[in-house]
């Protein structure tokens, strides 16, 4: 069978799909995409790669659409799931690449890293202007407290912060396993020193942390989104930077990626990278690895452990 794999992944899952099948390796655009895909079995993508209703449908030999990854906002399940195509992921191969980030990023802006950096670049020595504060007895917000989510608790706990978490998925019995105060969001944006968004992007979550919510923070907090974009309204948020009703914020994702010459680049109190949350050696080998064991278990008849589309089994 013949595999497309559209998006750069670890070479070791490429391996894995050639032991078994033919595999293209390419990075075809909207368009080509469209005009090459009826040629394959299975395709493999990251988040580049958009694989729409219109991609299914010209996959006439479509089996199993792979996303090296968690999130799957760049395919339509639907329109999979009408053609009974497993969508198949990687859930947990980046978890602790985000985590990382998140926490990284909290320190940056309690520490004012890169604002620090940014002025002894320029020629100044501006200590007093660039004192920080401790993580140490802070209370972090967590806005989704899933795999991510938890992790980013279990570190933030090793700094001494507490944790609160608005999370309507999560069970009392599990936010105790986990070390977190399950909490509604009005309370949890009231008390925390940092916030930190690890929700999945949905028609409920988008714009979730807007000019209300941000106007109910406190005016030292750090907002840090290492989830999706459209989660944090970025109009508002400019608003609140720019008005100091927040201390600062970082953004790993955005509404637009990459976001262009936009308000948010001319901010003195933000932190921007350019969706760095899986972008570590470990995170890619094992995303890949598990994305093209599940891809190869649906091309060799059997039904995959890591599906989004679970339904078309039932």
């Amino acid at each position: 069978m013949k595999i497309l794999v559209n998006d750069p992944i670890a070479e070791v899952a490429i391996d894995l799909l050639k032991a078994k099948h033919e595999v293209d390796v390419m990075e075809y655009g909207a368009i080509e995409l469209l005009s090459n895909i009826g040629r394959y079995d299975a395709i493999v993508v990251r988040s580049r790669t958009k694989v729409t209703e219109d991609v299914i449908q010209k996959g006439e030999n479509l089996k199993v659409i792979g996303r090296a990854g968690v999130g799957v906002d760049n395919i339509d399940v639907e329109a999979a799931t009408a053609r009974r195509i497993p969508v198949v992921f990687s859930p947990r191969g980046s978890t602790v690449s985000v985590a990382e980030l998140a926490i990284g990023h909290m320190i940056s802006l309690a520490r004012n890293l890169v604002f620090s950096d940014r002025s002894i670049r320029a020629g100044k020595w501006e200590k007093k202007k660039y004192r920080g504060t401790e993580l140490q007895d802070k209370v972090l917000g967590l806005v989704g407290a899933g795999r991510i989510g938890a992790e980013v608790a279990k570190r933030a706990k090793a700094f001494g912060m507490s944790v609160l978490a608005f999370d309507p998925y999560l069970s009392d019995e599990i936010a105790d396993k986990i070390g977190v105060e399950l909490v509604e969001l009005p309370r949890l944006l009231k008390e925390a020193d940092f916030v930190s968004v690890h929700a999945i992007l949905t028609p409920e979550t988008k714009g979730l942390i807007g000019k209300e919510e941000l106007d109910a923070m406190k005016e030292t907090v750090y907002l840090v989104n290492c989830a999706r974009g459209g989660i944090v309204d970025e109009a508002a948020l400019v608003n609140a930077l720019e008005e100091g009703r927040i201390a600062g914020a970082a953004l790993d994702v955005f509404e637009n990626e990459p976001p262009g010459d936009g308000p948010l680049l001319r901010l003195e109190n933000i932190h921007l990278t350019p969706h760095l949350g899986a972008s570590t050696t470990e995170a890619q080998v094992r995303a890949g690895s598990i994305v093209a064991e599940q891809v190869l278990k649906v091309l060799g008849g059997e039904q995959p452990n890591q599906i989004v589309n679970r339904e078309i089994y039932d």
